[in-house]
């Protein structure tokens, strides 16, 4: 950085050098057509030629000056002398030019500072020294005797020329102190105003990746809501880029209701906002968003809007999940209770109507009417013993079972069932090895039950329902992945939320208890399921359950496990 700083202030010098030159020779022409004979012009013109010719083997010589800095200290050298060179044409202490030696002082200054001004003021002083002498002695050893401009007795008095060489000697010094003082508070300056500059722009970089590191967009506004900033967050979350945004209304990027945006005018009195909105992104998911806004001051003085806000959908998933696991922990302990009492009179009634049909000579109508109650009791039935399932903590057995096998059994067992249509189809996609896994075989038949048979009621109008299993490595650590996939009519995606709550079947012949108990199950096992789906697509379910690996001692793996160990949903 030095040796390009040292290069651009010579090149700068040199261009000088040829302006002063090319002054100088103009007046000197003009000096000529005016006064014939002032002063002698061709000694004058050599010098100028010579400092042409000079310029250019300086400018050849730039590249090196990084590697040999005494260049430039050459250069001022060369200066000062044909500065001398020229006031001895010229008259030397008669010269009106003598303050051409204040040139090269301050060239100094600027290229080698407050050191380099001294020198070559000293330098100058001594080359003057020397010129004024040789003037009142005999002829210049060192100048041709045609070029003494005056003739000896035309020289002023000594005690005059003393006088004027003392005046300039301490000018050559004063303004060599003065230009090199002020060329180092200048390079001192300069040096701060990088330094400054130079944290200025790593501060500014460090907020930068402060800022695009943070997890919650952040996106500044003016006061006419129109956006200047967008960081990666931000982007991130919307789909949109910085590009896209900047310069629209923050209300339509984030869309913002215009009840919200009316109340920005409150900021004054409140300091913030808050608000949950709902935002749809690029790919049509719907997002919860978690939105503070707050006024800010831009850096020109005028006012402006800071929005932060995060995807909270996940959250507010959990968050529901929650709630409804304390809700069903509270009624599923109430409920398990009052549906155990209500199977017991249940199981007399249904009994008593049976014997009563069998012995009293029934109408058809009577007989009708017997058949539906029976059947209504079973059905009663069949719903308590699925809710007691659900609500009512079970003992099970861990056994090493193939997974593979119960799907294989499953989707025997569908397409042999009446429900399946000729337009069904059920197929399954295993690894030719078995698929171990550690777990109570009852329930693992129950959760591939469970979704296999909702997949069937989910077309109604015919499709594929394809069943697999395989044991995949995600989360670092190894699991069994069940993944029961149809061509149906899809779930809205508002109802997905709600798709494992209780009661809530959307089938004629439903429950609203099977999804729930294949949840219980899978929360028991610490494991998690996926639902994709499209309306009029299909869906996809995915059950995630962690490869349990035993450790030495653990008794659990001996003895039966409990399956209300966790909170039942």
């Amino acid at each position: 950085m030095a040796d390009v700083d040292l290069r651009s202030r010579l090149s700068t010098l040199i261009a000088v050098r040829v302006v002063v030159s090319t002054l100088l020779l103009g007046s000197a022409i003009l000096v000529q057509i005016n006064r014939p004979g002032a002063f002698p012009i061709d000694p004058f013109f050599f010098l100028i030629g010579l400092t042409y010719a000079l310029s250019v083997f300086y400018l050849a010589s730039l590249r090196f000056v990084g590697r040999y800095p005494w260049i430039a200290d050459a250069q001022l050298g060369a200066d000062a002398i044909l500065v001398s060179a020229f006031i001895h044409v010229t008259g030397g202490i008669t010269s009106y030019f003598s303050s051409l030696y204040l040139l090269p002082i301050m060239a100094a200054a600027t290229v080698r500072f407050r050191r380099g001004a001294l020198q070559v003021a000293a330098l100058s002083a001594i080359l003057y020294l020397a010129l004024v002498v040789s003037q009142y002695l005999e002829p210049s050893a060192f100048f041709p005797a045609s070029w003494q401009a005056l003739n000896p007795l035309e020289l002023p008095t000594a005690r005059f020329a003393q006088y004027t060489v003392a005046i300039n000697l301490f000018g050559f010094f004063a303004v060599a102190l003065l230009s090199g003082s002020l060329a180092e508070t200048v390079r001192s300056t300069g040096a701060r105003l990088e330094r400054a500059s130079t944290q200025i722009a790593d501060l500014r970089v460090f907020n930068q990746y402060v800022i695009d590191s943070m997890l919650s967009g952040l996106v500044t506004a003016d006061m006419g809501g129109r956006v200047l900033t967008f960081n990666r967050a931000a982007a991130a979350i919307t789909g949109l880029s910085a590009a896209e945004t900047v310069g629209r209304d923050v209300g339509d990027v984030l869309q913002l209701p215009a009840p919200f945006m009316g109340r920005l005018q409150m900021l004054g009195e409140t300091r913030s906002q808050r608000a949950d909105q709902q935002f749809r992104a690029q790919d049509g998911r719907i997002l919860e968003i978690g939105l503070t806004v707050t006024t800010l001051s831009l850096p020109d003085g005028r006012s402006g809007y800071l929005f932060s806000f995060q995807d909270v959908t996940d959250v507010r998933r959990l968050e529901r999940g929650a709630r409804m696991q304390q809700r069903l922990a509270a009624v599923g302990e109430m409920a398990a209770g009052i549906a155990h009492e209500i199977r017991n009179p249940l199981a007399s009634m249904s009994g008593s109507i049976q014997v009563l049909r069998q012995e009293l000579p029934l109408s058809e109508e009577q007989a009708q009417l017997m058949d539906i109650v029976l059947r209504e009791s079973e059905r009663l039935n069949d719903t308590i013993k699925s809710f007691l399932a659900y609500a009512r903590p079970q003992q099970f057995s861990l056994t090493r079972l193939d997974v593979g096998r119960v799907v294989q059994d499953a989707a025997m067992l569908l397409r042999n069932s009446a429900d399946v249509r000729d337009d069904q189809v059920v197929d399954i996609d295993l690894p030719p090895e078995p698929v171990w896994y550690e777990a109570d075989e009852n329930q693992i038949r129950q959760i591939v039950w469970n979704l296999a048979t909702n997949g069937l009621r989910a077309m109604p109008s015919g499709g594929r329902l394809l069943l697999s299993a395989k044991l995949e490595t995600g989360s670092g650590q190894e699991e069994l992945a069940i993944t029961i996939q149809d061509e149906g009519c899809g779930i809205p995606p508002a109802d997905l939320d709600s798709l494992f709550q209780p009661f809530r079947s959307s089938f004629e012949k439903g429950t609203g208890l099977g999804l729930a108990i294949v949840h219980r199950i899978v929360t028991d096992y610490n494991g998690t399921i996926q639902v994709s789906s499209t309306v009029g697509t299909g869906t996809t379910v995915r059950v995630k359950l962690p490869i349990r690996t035993p450790e030495a001692g653990d008794a659990a793996a001996e003895a039966p496990v409990p399956a209300g160990g966790r909170s039942a949903i």
